[in-house]
Formats: structure tokens, C-alpha cells, sequence
């Protein structure tokens, strides 16, 4: 199963998108600083989580969320779906 999650920036409310498998290890590589992009603005709180059958479909859907070069948007799907929130947590 392919997650497909946002994760926000506690320093400066920033959101980034990714896909991943292991979504704990991922936000711990976000917080400690492996990844380059998120390095700067750590910590980061685990914000929504979707679940997909394949790459491939995580993929698209990120598309379509990068697609629309906002934030409004992803608070918008935090709104609509609280079902589908990762329960705001941080390592």
C-alpha cells in the first residue's frame, strides 16, 4: 500500500507532499534533517494521509494537489476529510 501524505512545517506553516510506504520513517527523515528540501524548515507534524494501490495513482494525485500551487487547497482537504488526518503528530 502506497500513502500519500502531507506534512507541514511547524516553523513556518509550510506544507510539502510526497508519497511513501513507511510513513513514520519518512517524517522522522523529514525531522532529522536527511532530506534536503525539509531540512530547512523542521519540524514537521504528519497532516493527511491518503492510501493508494500503486505508485502510480499516489503519483497522479500529488500532481493533481501540486496542480493547484496553493496551501488553501490542502487546508481545504483537511477540512473536508477529517477522517483521513494522520492525528497531527510529530517525531
Amino acid at each position: 500500500m502506497i500513502r500519500q501524505r502531507r506534512v507541514r512545517s511547524l516553523k513556518d506553516g509550510s506544507f510539502y507532499i510526497g508519497e511513501a510506504e513507511d510513513l513514520e520513517e519518512r517524517l522522522q527523515r523529514h525531522n532529522s534533517g536527511r532530506s534536503r528540501y525539509t531540512s530547512k524548515k523542521k519540524p514537521w507534524e504528519m497532516v493527511y494521509v491518503e492510501e493508494f494501490a500503486t505508485r502510480k495513482l499516489a503519483r497522479k494525485r500529488e500532481k493533481e494537489i501540486k496542480a493547484k500551487k496553493n496551501n488553501e487547497y490542502v487546508e481545504y482537504l483537511l477540512r473536508q476529510c477529517p477522517a483521513r488526518k494522520a492525528g497531527r503528530k510529530s517525531l
